[in-house]
Protein backbone atom coordinates (compact mmCIF):
# COMPACT_ATOMS: atom_id res chain seq x y z
CA UNK A 1 0.00 0.00 0.00
CA UNK A 2 3.02 2.44 0.09
CA UNK A 3 3.77 2.95 -3.66
CA UNK A 4 -0.47 3.28 -3.60
CA UNK A 5 -0.55 6.05 -0.83
CA UNK A 6 2.69 7.63 -2.31
CA UNK A 7 0.74 8.29 -5.65
CA UNK A 8 -2.29 9.65 -3.69
CA UNK A 9 -0.13 12.05 -1.99
CA UNK A 10 1.07 13.06 -5.23
CA UNK A 11 -2.15 13.79 -6.73
CA UNK A 12 -3.54 15.07 -3.58
CA UNK A 13 -0.66 17.59 -3.66
CA UNK A 14 -1.24 18.41 -7.59
CA UNK A 15 -5.41 19.24 -6.91
CA UNK A 16 -4.30 21.32 -3.49
CA UNK A 17 -1.62 23.00 -5.24
CA UNK A 18 0.84 21.98 -2.80
CA UNK A 19 3.24 20.45 -4.93
CA UNK A 20 6.18 23.58 -5.15
CA UNK A 21 6.08 22.90 -9.20
CA UNK A 22 3.84 25.56 -10.14
CA UNK A 23 0.87 24.47 -12.90
CA UNK A 24 1.38 26.33 -16.30
CA UNK A 25 -2.33 25.79 -17.23
CA UNK A 26 -5.66 24.70 -16.02
CA UNK A 27 -5.07 21.84 -18.74
CA UNK A 28 -1.89 21.10 -17.58
CA UNK A 29 -3.29 20.18 -14.32
CA UNK A 30 -6.02 18.35 -15.81
CA UNK A 31 -3.85 15.79 -17.39
CA UNK A 32 -1.28 15.44 -14.59
CA UNK A 33 -4.46 14.91 -11.93
CA UNK A 34 -5.74 11.57 -15.12
CA UNK A 35 -2.06 10.74 -15.10
CA UNK A 36 -1.58 10.55 -11.61
CA UNK A 37 -5.69 8.63 -11.22
CA UNK A 38 -4.54 5.94 -13.56
CA UNK A 39 -1.73 5.68 -12.47
CA UNK A 40 -3.22 4.79 -8.93
CA UNK A 41 -5.33 2.53 -10.17
CA UNK A 42 -3.51 0.09 -11.82
CA UNK A 43 -1.13 0.18 -8.99
CA UNK A 44 -3.44 -0.36 -6.41
CA UNK A 45 -4.24 -3.45 -3.99
CA UNK A 46 -6.50 -6.32 -5.75
CA UNK A 47 -6.87 -7.39 -2.28
CA UNK A 48 -7.59 -3.78 -1.26
CA UNK A 49 -9.17 -1.75 -4.60
CA UNK A 50 -9.62 1.77 -4.47
CA UNK A 51 -12.32 2.87 -3.16
CA UNK A 52 -15.39 4.43 -4.90
CA UNK A 53 -15.75 7.11 -2.57
CA UNK A 54 -11.98 7.78 -2.26
CA UNK A 55 -12.21 8.38 -6.49
CA UNK A 56 -15.13 10.41 -6.33
CA UNK A 57 -13.66 12.62 -3.58
CA UNK A 58 -10.48 13.17 -5.65
CA UNK A 59 -12.59 13.81 -9.36
CA UNK A 60 -14.70 16.64 -6.88
CA UNK A 61 -11.08 18.11 -5.89
CA UNK A 62 -10.07 18.70 -9.70
CA UNK A 63 -13.56 19.81 -10.40
CA UNK A 64 -13.32 22.48 -7.63
CA UNK A 65 -9.92 23.87 -8.38
CA UNK A 66 -10.73 23.38 -12.35
CA UNK A 67 -13.87 26.26 -11.39
CA UNK A 68 -11.96 28.12 -8.73
CA UNK A 69 -9.35 28.78 -11.60
CA UNK A 70 -12.48 29.69 -14.13
CA UNK A 71 -13.89 32.02 -11.59
CA UNK A 72 -10.63 33.62 -11.09
CA UNK A 73 -10.08 33.93 -14.60
CA UNK A 74 -13.41 35.63 -15.17
CA UNK A 75 -13.41 38.01 -12.13
CA UNK A 76 -9.47 39.14 -13.60
CA UNK A 77 -11.01 39.65 -17.05
CA UNK A 78 -14.04 42.01 -15.68
CA UNK A 79 -11.14 43.89 -13.94
CA UNK A 80 -8.73 44.73 -16.46
CA UNK A 81 -12.55 45.77 -18.70
CA UNK A 82 -13.45 47.41 -15.16
CA UNK A 83 -10.34 49.37 -14.60
CA UNK A 84 -10.40 50.40 -18.31
CA UNK A 85 -13.69 51.54 -18.08
CA UNK A 86 -12.65 53.84 -15.07
CA UNK A 87 -9.69 55.66 -16.61
CA UNK A 88 -11.52 56.89 -19.60
CA UNK A 89 -14.17 57.80 -17.58
CA UNK A 90 -11.58 59.40 -15.09
CA UNK A 91 -9.63 61.49 -18.30
CA UNK A 92 -12.58 62.81 -19.51
CA UNK A 93 -12.71 64.90 -15.92
CA UNK A 94 -9.42 66.23 -16.68
CA UNK A 95 -9.91 70.11 -16.39
CA UNK A 96 -13.13 69.92 -14.64
CA UNK A 97 -13.78 71.33 -10.69
CA UNK A 98 -14.77 68.54 -8.18
CA UNK A 99 -16.08 68.59 -5.05
CA UNK A 100 -14.62 65.71 -2.80
CA UNK A 101 -13.85 65.10 1.41
CA UNK A 102 -11.60 67.95 3.00
CA UNK A 103 -11.66 71.45 4.77
CA UNK A 104 -9.70 73.70 3.15
CA UNK A 105 -10.56 76.93 1.11
CA UNK A 106 -8.40 78.56 -2.06
CA UNK A 107 -9.42 82.61 -1.91
CA UNK A 108 -8.37 83.42 -5.77
CA UNK A 109 -9.62 86.98 -6.99
CA UNK A 110 -11.96 87.24 -3.49
CA UNK A 111 -13.57 84.18 -5.17
CA UNK A 112 -13.81 80.90 -3.19
CA UNK A 113 -15.91 77.36 -3.79
CA UNK A 114 -16.53 74.64 -0.83
CA UNK A 115 -19.19 72.28 0.03
CA UNK A 116 -21.12 70.41 2.44
CA UNK A 117 -22.40 67.24 2.71
CA UNK A 118 -25.29 66.24 5.03
CA UNK A 119 -26.29 62.32 5.97
CA UNK A 120 -29.43 63.70 7.56
CA UNK A 121 -31.23 66.72 7.21
CA UNK A 122 -29.93 69.84 9.67
CA UNK A 123 -32.54 72.14 11.37
CA UNK A 124 -29.51 74.83 11.66
CA UNK A 125 -25.98 74.72 9.47
CA UNK A 126 -23.71 77.17 9.52
CA UNK A 127 -20.22 76.89 8.27
CA UNK A 128 -17.02 79.42 9.72
CA UNK A 129 -14.46 80.14 7.62
CA UNK A 130 -11.23 80.68 9.31
CA UNK A 131 -7.39 81.84 8.70
CA UNK A 132 -3.92 80.29 8.75
CA UNK A 133 -4.28 81.39 12.82
CA UNK A 134 -7.59 79.65 13.07
CA UNK A 135 -9.44 82.95 13.66
CA UNK A 136 -13.22 82.88 12.05
CA UNK A 137 -13.47 85.26 9.24
CA UNK A 138 -16.89 84.75 7.92
CA UNK A 139 -19.34 82.67 9.52
CA UNK A 140 -22.15 81.45 6.63
CA UNK A 141 -25.97 80.78 8.29
CA UNK A 142 -27.37 78.10 5.94
CA UNK A 143 -30.86 77.70 8.05
CA UNK A 144 -32.69 74.27 7.84
CA UNK A 145 -31.27 72.08 5.12
CA UNK A 146 -32.04 68.84 3.03
CA UNK A 147 -30.14 65.44 3.26
CA UNK A 148 -27.10 65.67 0.51
CA UNK A 149 -24.16 67.62 -1.23
CA UNK A 150 -24.31 71.25 -1.34
CA UNK A 151 -21.91 73.26 -3.09
CA UNK A 152 -21.35 77.07 -1.64
CA UNK A 153 -19.27 80.27 -3.01
CA UNK A 154 -17.69 82.01 -0.83
CA UNK A 155 -17.19 86.19 -2.12
CA UNK A 156 -14.50 86.51 -0.06
CA UNK A 157 -16.74 89.06 2.89
CA UNK A 158 -15.54 89.15 6.40
CA UNK A 159 -18.36 89.22 8.95
CA UNK A 160 -17.26 92.30 8.99
CA UNK A 161 -16.98 93.30 5.54
CA UNK A 162 -13.53 94.04 4.24
CA UNK A 163 -12.16 91.73 2.00
CA UNK A 164 -10.30 88.76 2.70
CA UNK A 165 -6.79 87.92 1.55
CA UNK A 166 -6.61 85.69 -1.13
CA UNK A 167 -5.07 82.35 -0.03
CA UNK A 168 -5.54 79.56 2.00
CA UNK A 169 -8.39 79.12 4.57
CA UNK A 170 -10.23 76.12 6.52
CA UNK A 171 -13.34 75.66 7.30
CA UNK A 172 -15.60 73.73 9.78
CA UNK A 173 -19.27 73.19 10.16
CA UNK A 174 -21.87 73.04 13.12
CA UNK A 175 -25.29 71.02 11.70
CA UNK A 176 -27.96 70.32 14.36
CA UNK A 177 -31.23 68.42 14.07
CA UNK A 178 -33.90 68.50 17.17
CA UNK A 179 -31.02 70.29 19.24
CA UNK A 180 -28.78 67.05 18.59
CA UNK A 181 -25.62 67.29 16.31
CA UNK A 182 -26.58 66.24 12.68
CA UNK A 183 -24.10 63.98 10.52
CA UNK A 184 -21.75 66.40 8.49
CA UNK A 185 -18.86 66.58 6.56
CA UNK A 186 -16.92 69.16 4.61
CA UNK A 187 -16.20 69.23 1.09
CA UNK A 188 -13.48 71.33 -0.67
CA UNK A 189 -13.23 72.18 -4.41
CA UNK A 190 -10.21 71.38 -6.38
CA UNK A 191 -9.73 70.97 -10.03
CA UNK A 192 -8.14 67.67 -12.02
CA UNK A 193 -4.56 68.41 -13.07
CA UNK A 194 -4.26 64.88 -14.51
CA UNK A 195 -5.23 61.37 -14.07
CA UNK A 196 -2.68 58.00 -12.27
CA UNK A 197 -3.49 54.84 -13.41
CA UNK A 198 -2.10 51.56 -11.39
CA UNK A 199 -1.49 48.40 -12.67
CA UNK A 200 -2.25 46.37 -9.66
CA UNK A 201 -5.22 44.37 -9.35
CA UNK A 202 -7.86 46.31 -6.94
CA UNK A 203 -6.59 49.73 -7.65
CA UNK A 204 -8.43 51.69 -10.01
CA UNK A 205 -7.76 55.38 -11.33
CA UNK A 206 -6.47 58.38 -9.25
CA UNK A 207 -7.37 61.98 -9.63
CA UNK A 208 -4.26 64.03 -9.07
CA UNK A 209 -5.87 67.42 -8.10
CA UNK A 210 -4.54 71.03 -8.30
CA UNK A 211 -2.69 71.40 -4.77
CA UNK A 212 -0.81 68.05 -5.02
CA UNK A 213 -3.48 65.75 -3.54
CA UNK A 214 -4.93 62.62 -4.97
CA UNK A 215 -8.26 61.04 -4.52
CA UNK A 216 -10.13 57.99 -6.28
CA UNK A 217 -13.08 58.45 -8.30
CA UNK A 218 -15.47 56.97 -5.62
CA UNK A 219 -14.08 60.50 -3.53
CA UNK A 220 -15.92 62.77 -5.96
CA UNK A 221 -19.41 63.88 -4.47
CA UNK A 222 -20.25 66.47 -7.28
CA UNK A 223 -18.54 67.49 -10.44
CA UNK A 224 -18.98 71.03 -11.13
Amino acid sequence: MSSIDGVSGSLLASVNGASTAKASSTEESQDRFMKLLVTQMKNQDPLNPLDNAQVTSQLAQLSTVTGIDKVNTTLEAMMGSFQSGQSLQAANMIGRGVLVPGANVSLSGSQAMLGVELADPADKLSVTIRDGAGIAVRTLDLGPREAGVMPLAWDGKTDSGDTAADGKYKFDITATRGGQKANASGLMFAEVGSVSTSGTPGQGARLNLSGGSQVSLADVRQIL
